[in-house]
């Protein structure tokens, strides 16, 4: 039962990375864009599926409260500020995708709420898995630090950083499913986003190993590990041909692989740990009992539901979409 809900909380924060993560890219990118006909064009591209992306991250939640509730504790309890920001962008964005494309008076509100909404949500996203990899403040399993212990030069670099990784889907995604002058432009800045999150990656790593050399010590024993940053530098080098032969499917596929290579080398890392070097998992996970009676409910029913429905939605709105999110 720990091994079934160990892969199901990695599954679901996978794909709540790779799919909202495009889309809070697109959010990003959208507060960038200068004309309206492009602001349309980004919502159309992802009105069919955003809300349920989101749903991801409650499945995340789900599992962490029911199957390991000493992380959950923690990790609330660490993080309760980014957790409210993050929040706040989420609910900020979602308003404003409903209200924009009604808006008569002030459209702008509803454009900065978008763009801002998304960007907050991601750099929250990304200070606190920095937080996790820099080491939280543990004294005999209980969180010790200060409201703002999760701040520090680190995560706001991991912050900046996953909100260059998330802008970069979100270009693909806009690849994938548009056309013309927003489709060209997407193409021109996967480059710069590209070659801005590796170079970000980099510095990260680095740092990662050099403030913390019981991650270091882990690759030596685990060579293997390198696997992943070299499926991570092929799918990097197949991205930059597919952008030279301007096709259209094969970016989003190469930068989610690339994001899988990265989700895999940091629970690689860290591995049995999920509090990072104070709490196992085998420490955090709830009792047999508990986790058996989850499992005849989320996890024999709801979660295959999730992923049917997840797989239908993606394939009835296949396609390119036009400039205006007709749904609304």
């Amino acid at each position: 039962m720990i091994d079934f809900w160990v892969s199901v909380l990695a599954l679901s924060i996978l794909l709540y990375v790779l799919l909202d993560g495009f889309d809070l890219g697109v959010g990003i990118l959208y507060g960038l864009a200068r004309e309206n006909r492009y602001r349309r064009a980004m919502m159309s591209a992802i009105a069919p599926v955003w809300d349920g992306n989101e749903t991801w991250l409650i499945v995340t939640g789900v599992v962490l409260w029911g199957a390991f509730p000493v992380v959950y504790a923690t990790l609330f309890s660490a993080f309760y500020l980014p957790l409210l920001f993050m929040l706040a962008g989420l609910i900020l964005r979602g308003v404003s995708f409903e209200f924009r494309d009604k808006a008569r008076h002030l459209p702008w509100v509803w454009d900065f709420g978008f763009g801002g909404g998304s960007f907050v949500a991601a750099f929250m996203q990304g200070t606190m898995v920095g937080a996790l990899v820099q080491g939280l403040p543990l004294v005999n399993g209980n969180y010790a630090g200060g409201p703002f212990s999760w701040l520090s030069p680190f995560s706001v670099l991991c912050g900046g950083g996953l909100c260059l990784g998330y802008a970069l889907l979100g270009a693909c995604w806009l690849v994938r499913k548009s056309d013309g002058d927003i489709q060209s432009t997407a193409f021109r800045l996967i480059p710069a986003l590209s070659l801005s999150s590796l170079a970000v990656l980099a510095v990260v790593f680095l740092l990662a190993l050099t403030e913390n050399l019981r991650v270091l010590d882990r690759w030596i024993e685990r060579p293997y590990l390198l696997a992943f940053p070299l499926i991570g530098i092929v799918a990097g080098i197949a991205l930059a041909s597919s952008v030279k032969q301007r096709r259209e499917k094969a970016p989003f596929i190469l930068v989610a692989v690339t994001f899988a290579a990265a989700f895999g080398t940091f629970v690689l890392s860290f591995l049995p740990y999920m509090i990072p070097f104070s709490i196992t998992i085998n420490e955090a996970a709830a009792p047999q009992s508990t986790l058996a009676f989850m499992f005849w409910g989320e996890g024999l029913f709801v979660l295959p539901l999730m992923l049917l429905y997840t797989v239908i939605s993606y394939r009835v709105f296949r396609g390119k979409t036009g400039t205006s999110p007709a749904y609304l």
